[in-house]
This record gives structure tokens, C-alpha cells and sequence, in this order.
């Protein structure tokens, strides 16, 4: 199979090696967020119901863990935000880390949580800090949670400048740092806006994933509550790329990572259906930056396969050619090792799967 895939699910953690299925680890704990490198380092984020969110790190791809004594990501003490529907204040507490970036070269790492905010370390993860110019927005008070609360799921770095940052909340839509963290502006013109919110609003889309585009760091492709979309001048702008899938509904969506104009996304039938769209489980991908798709769907399911696939439930694994895994919320696990040209099933009946990371072995 050659790569190693981390399945974050509702009941526990469950790991992927040469074929071999390994978890759940941790049973019973809801892990949405890993990160982890070729070095054997990883990071994961789980939630239970009884103790709320923990982060635990890992130096042997998964066969020994350190559970930090602290909250390793948590907010100041005093610090409060206000619900958008009622008003109310409440102390800041972490409900759920959304995103765990990989670490850099810098060892530089970054988790999106909810509620909505950005938070870094500069140490590997040992310890994080919020990042209070996003926290601070005035226009965080307008944001309002998504079905699956107010979160910050998506985080991009420029690979031409580490200051310049995408992050996309839902429902509060991409914001830009410039500066590292210290100034944030919304760059959703042209997204449409959903659940009343005015088309023409500067912020308040509901963004599902945000991917960048391997040639030039200026595209970036989102999938939107309904919409998709390409921008050519690093989110100031967005215009549809609709054209061509069953349905612009979906939750990810995936670059590629070193082939230009190249991005996956998993449609969904639209809102309240959210499961492949007739009963056929298919991968749609773009070589042309959204000019046109393609569906990929050789050893995938196509006959009464209403499967739904979570926004970081896809992944690529980096490698050449790149390995593509995603999970369902059915519990199954699909794999393709020559860019989605086929598939097989990597693993079955597992619990709900939130994420899916993966990398070379």
C-alpha cells in the first residue's frame, strides 16, 4: 500500500500501516484533528464526553502517547465570547480542536478550534497561544455556528510568505492575515451566502474547505454551503466553477499538492440529503482549475451507496503519485494509490470517520 493513514472517529483512533488496521485507541473519544509527519511525530485531538478536549503527542507513529497534565490548547483566563443567537457572554473554553496543521521546518504549528479561533506554537506542539488579532475581529460578534458549530477548520500558509494566512470559519467565511495574525480582513467576494445572509455580504458564507492550488499559491478553490468556487488573486475574489458535478454541496475538498490546476471534491446531494448524489460514490477532479470535472469512481460503490464524507475526511498523502484516502460516515475507508484513477477499500465498519490524514510510508 506504501503510506500510513491516521482515522480520526467518533469512538477512537484507529491507524493504517502496510494494511494492517490498528484501534481503536482511545475508544470511546471523538478525535477530529491530526496532524503528523514522516518522522514518526504525531498530534491528535480528541474530545470525550465526560473530561471535553485533550491533545496528545505521539514520537512513534501512534505506539506510545504523552497526555499533557495542562490544557495544551486553551484560552486566557478571563477571557469571554458571546453567543451570536442569544447574546449571552460566557467564559472562553475550547469545545473542540477542528484543524491541526503539520509542523514546519521552524517547527511551527497552528490548530483551528471552536469557537471560532486560531491558535500557534513554535515549539511542536507542546504548547500553543492564541492568536488574539482573529479573536478580536470586530466582526466576530456577526458570526453565527454552523450544524456543526463555529468553527475554524481550515488553515492555509503561503508557501511564499509563513505571515500570510487563510483561515475559513463557518459561518464567518475566509479571513486573510497579511502580518502574521496581527490584522485579519474577509475575502469572500462573490461567495454566495446562505441562511438569509445577503450575497453581497463581506462576511457570514458558510465555507465548507479551502485548498490551494500546487503551481501558483494565488488560486485557491473552496467549497462552499452550496457553491463552488475558484479565486485567481488569493481570495480577493471568487467566481463558480460549478459546472460539470451533480451537486455544488459538499464538505471537502482537496488539491493537489504538486500537480498544477488539480483538485478533488466529493459532491454531496444538496442540504438536508448530504449523501452521494443517487446512490453512486464517486470522486470528482479538475485538472483544468474547475474549467471541468471528471468522475472517479473505478472499485468505488455505485449502486445504493448514500455514503457522506465529512470536510476533513479526505485527504492526499504528499507522495508522487499522490495516494488519496477518505472516510465515511458509514464507516468505511477508501484508498487510491494513482490519483483516484481506482480505489479499494482500506478498512470497513468502522465508527463515524471525522478525519483522515495520511502520508508516504
Amino acid at each position: 500500500m506504501g503510506a500510513r493513514a491516521a482515522i480520526g472517529t467518533t469512538k477512537g483512533l484507529f491507524l493504517i500501516d502496510d494494511e494492517e488496521v490498528r484501534g481503536p485507541l482511545f475508544p470511546g473519544e471523538k478525535f477530529a484533528a491530526v496532524a503528523f509527519d514522516r518522522d514518526g511525530f504525531m498530534l491528535a485531538s480528541s474530545t470525550s464526553e465526560h473530561w471535553g478536549p485533550t491533545v496528545r503527542r505521539s514520537e512513534d507513529y501512534g505506539e506510545t502517547w504523552t497526555e499533557h497534565d495542562e490544557r495544551v490548547i486553551a484560552f486566557p483566563e478571563g477571557l469571554e465570547w458571546t453567543e451570536h443567537w442569544s447574546g449571552t457572554s460566557h467564559p472562553a473554553a475550547v469545545v473542540q480542536v477542528w484543524q491541526l496543521t503539520a509542523p514546519d521546518a521552524g517547527d511551527t504549528m497552528y490548530a483551528g478550534v471552536e469557537p471560532a479561533s486560531i491558535f500557534r506554537s513554535t515549539d511542536r506542539g507542546k504548547t500553543f497561544e492564541l492568536m488574539r488579532g482573529l479573536w478580536d475581529h470586530p466582526q466576530r460578534s456577526e458570526w453565527y455556528p454552523g450544524g456543526g458549530g463555529l468553527a475554524l477548520h481550515t488553515i492555509l500558509i503561503d508557501p511564499r510568505d509563513a505571515k500570510r494566512i487563510h483561515v475559513a470559519v463557518s459561518t464567518g467565511g475566509v479571513y486573510r492575515t497579511e502580518d502574521g495574525g496581527e490584522t485579519w480582513q474577509a475575502r469572500n467576494s462573490g461567495v454566495q451566502g446562505v441562511y438569509g445572509v445577503d450575497p453581497n455580504s463581506e462576511f457570514g458564507q458558510c465555507v465548507h474547505k479551502v485548498g490551494r492550488d500546487a503551481a501558483n499559491p494565488d488560486v485557491l478553490y473552496l467549497q462552499n454551503h452550496g457553491g463552488l468556487y475558484r479565486s485567481d488573486d488569493n481570495g480577493d475574489s471568487w467566481t463558480s466553477i460549478a459546472d460539470g458535478v451533480p451537486s455544488d454541496f459538499g464538505f471537502p475538498l482537496v488539491a493537489h499538492p504538486s500537480r498544477p490546476q488539480t483538485a478533488y471534491i466529493i459532491p454531496l446531494d444538496y442540504a438536508l440529503g448530504r449523501a452521494t448524489p443517487e446512490g453512486r460514490c464517486r470522486v470528482y477532479r479538475t485538472t483544468d482549475a474547475g474549467s471541468s470535472w471528471e468522475p472517479l469512481e473505478k472499485g468505488l460503490p455505485q449502486k445504493n451507496a448514500f455514503i457522506t464524507v465529512l470536510r476533513d475526511a479526505f485527504c492526499g498523502d504528499g507522495g508522487d503519485p499522490l495516494g488519496l484516502w477518505f472516510g465515511t460516515r458509514s464507516g468505511h475507508v477508501f484508498h487510491s494509490a494513482d490519483e483516484g484513477e481506482s480505489w479499494r477499500t482500506a478498512a470497513e465498519y468502522l465508527p463515524d470517520v471525522l478525519c483522515v490524514r495520511a502520508i508516504p510510508a
